[in-house]
């Protein structure tokens, strides 16, 4: 900023100063040629009269004197003789002088003479009459650009102070405003600097800056979204350690008591290795669905999509959970309303269908019914899955899609459940661009609908 002001104010003081000095220079210029037209007009007027004789000596000293007050100068009449025969200053009347420009006049140089110096101008102008060849006479005038000098001498002076004045107005201005500037992107810089260091808490705090208020707003934004990833991570770790640390607890408890014991009934080593087995199968499923639901996690997720009748892809589905729900004489009801044909992939949404339908059967009452309804427009098919049974609180259903979230652990727990079926469900329903939501009242059923695009489009 201030290498800015500087490349700014020089070139003004050198453009300043050319400009006066050219000013001048025109001035005393214009000065010396009113000078020179004087002095032609006196020697003109003194030829044309008796000045040297004593004839029309009054007149001719009259004008003298206008002209040398007009001028500001001195006017000397030189005659033949080197003698002064006018000095307007009256200094040196009846003396002679010896000036080489003079005696050069009367030689026989007839063209007029002009020194100029520092402050000051000499003109030398010969009297010659029209019947005369040779110079009588001379005119000296001297002239002096003091007074004109000192005006622009004061000129630059005040132009100097204005343009000293203005630049430290412009540098404290100049260094106000960059402070005003600079000053909340360092603090953006800083906050950055120290969320980089890996503490995500930190916030960005600055609003005396519109464009800078409207980054901090975005990166915090983008915090709070890695923050939360962040939490979500600790608590899918946390989880996962929970859910696994359980069935390896029962298998150590139940493998020590079979080590411990000598002369173990074979009843008694059969029933624990059956639970070891049930808690390897608890384990393998959870490890699977952590699986499923990794994979459905990916950006790049990689989707088979086929044709596929959505008719008879539900009814495979319910063929392999009726037995189960025949043993608690649940009644499952498929109602199709016409022929769905859609874009799917089977895989996917066949696991996301299951978990509905088996949660229906699982969370239900004995002797209880499920309702599984199919529908399609032009562009969609809709699934409904309604149950009798247990319901979900209406302040929990807004988190029955979260990993690891169950309603009632306790029955969870008896169910098999482990909290990620619904997840992976709401993970395969959005690979295919569909919705899920639910209506629930507890003791009373549970309705999940699904809405799935019948043409898939890659995202």
């Amino acid at each position: 900023m201030g290498v800015l002001i500087v490349i700014g104010i020089v070139p003004l003081i050198i453009f300043s100063f050319v400009f006066l000095n050219l000013a001048q220079s025109r001035n005393i210029s214009q000065q010396i040629s009113e000078l020179q037209v004087r002095g032609n007009v006196i020697s003109n007027r003194i030829a044309s009269s008796g000045y040297f004789t004593g004839k029309d000596r009054n007149e001719v000293d009259e004008e003298l004197a206008h002209a040398s007050d007009v001028s500001n100068g001195r006017i000397l009449i030189v005659d033949s003789k080197l003698r002064v025969v006018r000095d307007t200053y009256g200094l040196e009347e009846g003396e002679i002088v010896v000036l080489p420009d003079v005696v050069r006049c009367f030689r026989g140089d007839t063209a007029k003479v002009v020194k100029q110096h520092a402050r000051s101008v000499e003109i030398y102008i010969p009297i010659i009459s029209t019947d005369r060849k040779s110079a009588y006479g001379v005119v000296v005038m001297n002239c002096s650009f003091q007074t004109l000098l000192s005006l622009y001498d004061n000129i630059k002076t005040v132009m100097i102070s204005v343009i000293l004045l203005l630049s430290v107005i412009i540098i404290v201005v100049a260094w106000m405003l960059s402070r005003k500037l600079v000053w909340p992107f360092r603090r953006a810089v800083d906050s950055i600097d120290h969320i980089a260091s890996g503490d995500f808490s930190e916030k960005m705090e600055v609003t005396d800056n519109l464009e800078v208020a409207n980054i901090s707003d975005a990166v915090n934004s983008m915090l709070a979204a890695v923050q939360n990833l962040e939490d979500s991570r600790q608590e899918f770790v946390s989880n996962v350690s929970h859910e696994l640390k359980t069935p390896i607890t029962s298998i150590k408890v139940l493998a020590e008591s079979l080590t411990t014991q000598d002369d173990v009934p074979v009843e008694l080593y059969r029933e624990f290795m059956e639970d070891i087995n049930q808690e390897l199968e608890r384990m393998n499923k959870i490890v699977n669905d952590l699986l499923s639901l990794v994979k459905m996690d990916k950006s790049a997720v990689q989707m088979v999509v086929e044709e596929v009748n959505i008719n008879e892809f539900i009814e495979g589905i319910l063929k392999g959970i009726t037995p189960i729900a025949s043993k608690r004489n649940i009644e499952i009801v498929f109602e199709s309303v016409r022929p769905v044909s859609a874009q799917i992939d089977s895989v996917k949404l066949g696991m996301a269908f299951t978990n509905i339908i088996e949660n229906a059967v699982k969370y239900n009452f004995d002797n209880g019914w499920v309702r599984v309804s199919l529908n399609a427009d032009h562009k969609f098919f809709y699934l409904r899955v309604s149950d009798s049974g247990v319901g979900i609180p209406e302040d929990l259903q807004d988190h029955i899609f979260e990993r690891f979230y169950r309603v009632d652990k306790a029955r969870s727990r008896e169910t098999g459940g482990n909290g990620l079926g619904l997840a992976i469900t709401r993970n395969a329903v959005l690979l295919h661009r569909g919705s899920i939501k639910v209506h629930s009242v507890e003791k009373q059923g549970t309705t999940f609908a699904v809405r799935i695009p019948l043409n898939y489009q890659a995202g």
